[in-house]
C-alpha cells in the first residue's frame, strides 16, 4: 500500500478516521465470536456441553480466548457506532429531509437483514439494528448527557437482571436448585438431537436451510423482544459519545488513557470469570451478568488504544483496518458467505461439526488476513464497498457512482 493510499484511507473527505478504525476493529472482532455459530448449530454454539468436541484442553483454552477478549466487546462497539451513525446520517430531528433519508436507510437495512438471515446465516444482527434504530432515531437530538444517562440505565438494568436473578436462586429451596442444576446438564437425548441437527445442516442444502431457518426464528424472537433494550442503550451511549467528541478523538489524551486503564481492570475481571467457567468448569450463572456489564467498557478501552495511536500520528500502519471499517457491511456479509461456504452442506464443504475451536481460530485469522488485504485493494479503485454502495443507492432511490475517477 502506497503512502498516498494510506493517506486516502485515513483522511477521506467527509469521514471521521477514528470511526473507521474502530469500526474495522469491531467487524473483525465479531467474527471471532460468531465463528462457533458457523461451525455448529445454535444449540451447540450456546452450550459447552453440547459442543461436538470435548470441552477440555486446547478446545477449552480457545473458547476462553473468545470469552475473555472478544465476546460482547466488539458487538457492543458495533452497536455504539451504529447509534452514532444515526445522527451522522439523519442529523437533528428538525431536518425533515435527512429524517426521511434515515428512515429509508433503516428500512433497506431491514431488507438486507432478512436476506442475510434467511438466505445466508441465522446469526444476523442487522434486523435488530434496524428495529432498535427506529427508537434511537427519535432521540438523536437529545443532549449528550441525556443520551449517556438513558443509555446507561437501559443497558445497566438489563445486565443487573442477569446478575440479581441468578443470585436469587441461592435462597431458593434445595429441590428448586437441584432441578435447575439438572436442567443445565445436557441429557443424552439433547446431545443426540444436536448431533442429528449438525448432520442435517452438513449433509444437504435443504438440511442447511432447514436448520438455518429454525435458528433464525429462535434468535430473532429473543432479539426483537428482549435484546432490543440493551441494544438501544448501547446505541444511545454511542451517540452520546459522538456528541461529546470522544469517538472522533477530540478529547484529552488523559481521558483516553483513563478509559484504557479502566478497560484493562475490567478485562482482568472478565478474563478471570471466563477462566473459572471455561477452564475450571466452575459455572456461576451470575457471572454472565457481571461480564455483560463490563464488556462495553473493555470495548471502549480497545477503541481508546486506537484513538491514542491516531492522536499520536502513528496510525498509518492501521490503514488496512480503517479500510475494513469503511467496508464494514460488505465485510460482515462476506464473513457469513465465506464461513457458511465452509460449514454448510449443499452449497459448501459441509464441515459443520468437524472443526474444533483451535482450528476454527486459524480459519478466523485467515479471513481477517483476507479482509485486511482486499479492503484497501478494493478502495483503491472504488469509492465504497459493494454492499455499502447498494445500500446507499436503495436509500437514495438512484444509481450512484461507485468507481473512482481515473
Amino acid at each position: 500500500m502506497t503512502q498516498a493510499d494510506t493517506a486516502d484511507t485515513l483522511a477521506s473527505p467527509g469521514r471521521i478516521p477514528t470511526l473507521d478504525l474502530i469500526r474495522g476493529l469491531a467487524v473483525l472482532g465479531i467474527l471471532a465470536v460468531n465463528a462457533g455459530g458457523f461451525a455448529a448449530t445454535l444449540s451447540a454454539y450456546g452450550s459447552p456441553g453440547l459442543w461436538p468436541f470435548a470441552d477440555t484442553g486446547a478446545s477449552a483454552a480457545a473458547q476462553w480466548l473468545v470469552d475473555a477478549l472478544f465476546h460482547q466487546k466488539f458487538i457492543a462497539l458495533f452497536s455504539m457506532l451504529f447509534g452514532a451513525s444515526l445522527f451522522l446520517v439523519g442529523g437533528e430531528r428538525e431536518d425533515a429531509a435527512r429524517g426521511r433519508l434515515l428512515r429509508r436507510r433503516l428500512f433497506w437495512l431491514a431488507v438486507i437483514a432478512l436476506i442475510h438471515g434467511l438466505a445466508i446465516w441465522w446469526g444476523d444482527v442487522l434486523l435488530l439494528y434496524a428495529w432498535s434504530g427506529l427508537f434511537v432515531m427519535l432521540a438523536r437530538s437529545w443532549r449528550a448527557a441525556t443520551l449517556l444517562r438513558t443509555g446507561l440505565v437501559l443497558f445497566g438494568l438489563f445486565s443487573l437482571v442477569q446478575i440479581v436473578a441468578p443470585l436469587g436462586l441461592l435462597f431458593a429451596p434445595t429441590e428448586v436448585q437441584a432441578r435447575i442444576a439438572a436442567e443445565m446438564t445436557p441429557t443424552a437425548a439433547q446431545i443426540a438431537q444436536v448431533r442429528a441437527d449438525i448432520a442435517d445442516a452438513a449433509g444437504s442444502l435443504a438440511g442447511a436451510y432447514r436448520q438455518n431457518f429454525g435458528a433464525w426464528v429462535q434468535l430473532q424472537m429473543s432479539s426483537l423482544m428482549v435484546f432490543v433494550f440493551p441494544t438501544v442503550g448501547l446505541m444511545m451511549i454511542g451517540l452520546g459519545l459522538l456528541k461529546t467528541g470522544f469517538l472522533s478523538g477530540a478529547r484529552s489524551v488523559l481521558l483516553y488513557c483513563s478509559v484504557v486503564g479502566a478497560g484493562a481492570v475490567a478485562l482482568a475481571v472478565v478474563a478471570g470469570l471466563a477462566g473459572l467457567d471455561d477452564l475450571a468448569h466452575v459455572r456461576a450463572l451470575w457471572s454472565a451478568g457481571v461480564e455483560g456489564l463490563l464488556n462495553p467498557l473493555i470495548g471502549l478501552g480497545y477503541a481508546s488504544v486506537l484513538i491514542l495511536i491516531w492522536k499520536a500520528g502513528r496510525a498509518g500502519f492501521l490503514a488496512p483496518l480503517a479500510a475494513a471499517g469503511r467496508m464494514a457491511l460488505t465485510n460482515y456479509l462476506a464473513q457469513s458467505i465465506l464461513m457458511t461456504s465452509l460449514f454448510y452442506g449443499g452449497r459448501g464443504l459441509g464441515l459443520m461439526g468437524q472443526v474444533d475451536r483451535p482450528m476454527l481460530w486459524l480459519i478466523v485469522i485467515g479471513v481477517w488476513a483476507l479482509q485486511l488485504v482486499w479492503s484497501p485493494l478494493w478502495l483503491r479503485r472504488f469509492r465504497m464497498g459493494p454492499a455499502e454502495w447498494a445500500w446507499r443507492c436503495l436509500t437514495q432511490g438512484r444509481r450512484l457512482p461507485i468507481q473512482k475517477p481515473g
